[in-house]
């Protein structure tokens, strides 16, 4: 890992501001952590029961989850997916797969567990979306 000093992606600051519900302290923080990453259609961002090190805000496109193959839901902007098997150290529990071209935000999960840890509202938010997701399995 390359550990270059982090700064604010005004870009992702304005997209985040505009399409989720954090504060703007968080999507502050969120902004210098998280590195923008460019997945084009039809590529897995993430496998299912494989190990997680991240996870993904969408800031453009959207992507399918999928379960044995099956697709279960499709996300888009202002979602974040990949933070259920991070925040609770576990595989993958689904795949995800870029069905359209995407740009998401890509937050380490060392980052991750952080801003869970100093911010409760992130923190009751990731929680809420992974127990209905989770639900939707």
């Amino acid at each position: 890992m390359s550990h270059h000093k982090h700064k604010l992606d005004r870009q992702v600051e304005n997209d985040l501001l505009r399409m989720t519900t954090f504060d703007a302290a968080l999507v502050r923080v969120l902004a210098t952590v998280g590195t923008s990453v460019h997945v084009p259609k039809g590529w897995a961002i993430m496998m299912e029961m494989t190990p997680a090190d991240s996870a993904y805000i969408l800031l453009q496109g959207n992507v399918e989850i999928r379960k044995s193959g099956e697709v279960r839901r499709t996300l888009g902007p202002g979602e974040v997916f990949g933070e259920i098997a991070v925040v609770d150290h576990r595989l993958r529990s689904a795949s995800v797969v870029a069905s359209t071209d995407v740009t998401a935000l890509r937050v380490e999960g060392a980052a991750l567990e952080a801003l869970v840890d100093m911010n409760p509202a992130f923190a009751d938010a990731l929680h809420s979306s992974a127990a209905s997701r989770l639900a939707a399995f």
